[in-house]
């Protein structure tokens, strides 16, 4: 089974979960350091997999989605045009990815995509071989890929670490009333204000729900809406055909890419180091030994 991180994901909740005192021995703070390779080392011993990549923003706010939707991210662009992110977690990033090169974890991004569209291209290529794909996330964007068939599950952290839920065709129906197929339109008329997506005003999660299932599709959805059907209230009609350019605009937007042409990468999980020296240097600069240790040992199996 692959395992695939989103991995930001991953380093703001241990950013955020372990406290700011944590630091290395010149004072440096590693609590975003520490709690992401916990955070691995928990998985790998729960859920056993054979495969992991580290997937990887190399482009937090693609160019070419912002030119479909000028919104999109857009509160959370910084005064310099980065992402806004707190100084002391900006600083622990490369320490986390000099970290995974010496354990020898792939970490994947690739230029103008951000890391959805890296796991999303990664379980379509390594889903019918990989034995089934895990994607470890706290995004609801990435509920999109989860395929029974394919065997693709998503492995949510929205609860903690200490709560994960394994979520499935079913969970998804459950909880939001579409399937994952539907998803992304689902989102698009509900809207997401985390992501600077408006919605179509008036349209939240229960109607939005009740229209794709009324409808079948977001396409019949709004031709419905422009021929007057019974099934929708005036209302709604009305702020679905007023919002026909967002939704064009919208939908790719939402869409995680599957064809980010990506190098191959060796999934493989790596049972020892690539670089112990480095490893045990980067560890004892930091103040990582307990955390490394328990990484390896995880790996080693």
């Amino acid at each position: 089974m692959l395992m695939l991180l989103d991995s930001a994901g991953l380093y703001f909740r241990a950013f955020h979960g372990v406290p700011s005192s944590v630091r290395a021995p010149d004072g440096t703070p590693i609590n975003a350091v520490r709690g992401f390779l916990d955070m691995c080392a928990a998985l790998i011993t729960s859920r056993r997999p054979t495969g992991l990549v580290a997937c990887w923003d190399d482009d937090w706010r693609p160019a070419w989605r912002v030119e479909l939707l000028a919104s999109y991210k857009a509160h959370r662009v910084a005064d310099n045009g980065g992402e806004d992110a707190p100084d002391e977690l900006a600083g622990q990033v490369p320490i986390i990815a000099d970290v995974l090169a010496a354990l020898g974890i792939p970490r994947v991004g690739a230029p103008g995509f951000e890391a959805d569209d890296v796991i999303a291209t990664l379980a379509r290529r390594h889903a019918p071989r990989a034995g089934g794909v895990e994607v470890v996330t706290g995004d609801r964007d990435l509920l999109q890929l989860i395929d029974d068939s394919a065997r693709i599950v998503v492995v949510w952290t929205g609860r903690g670490m200490r709560r994960l839920e394994i979520l499935d065709e079913a969970a998804v129906r459950a909880a939001h009333g579409v399937a994952p197929d539907r998803y992304v339109e689902y989102a698009t008329l509900r809207g997401d204000p985390s992501d600077g997506l408006p919605g179509v005003p008036g349209v939240g999660s229960k109607t939005a729900a009740a229209l794709l299932t009324e409808f079948t599709d977001l396409a019949a959805v709004r031709r419905a809406a422009r021929e007057g059907a019974a099934g929708i209230r005036p209302a709604v009609a009305a702020a679905l055909i007023a919002s026909e350019d967002y939704l064009d605009r919208a939908l790719p937007v939402v869409r995680v890419a599957d064809d980010v042409p990506l190098p191959p990468v060796v999934t493989d999980l790596p049972r020892t180091p690539a670089d112990p020296v480095a490893l045990a240097e980067l560890a004892q600069r930091w103040g990582l030994t307990n955390s490394v240790t328990r990484l390896t040992t995880a790996l080693a199996g």
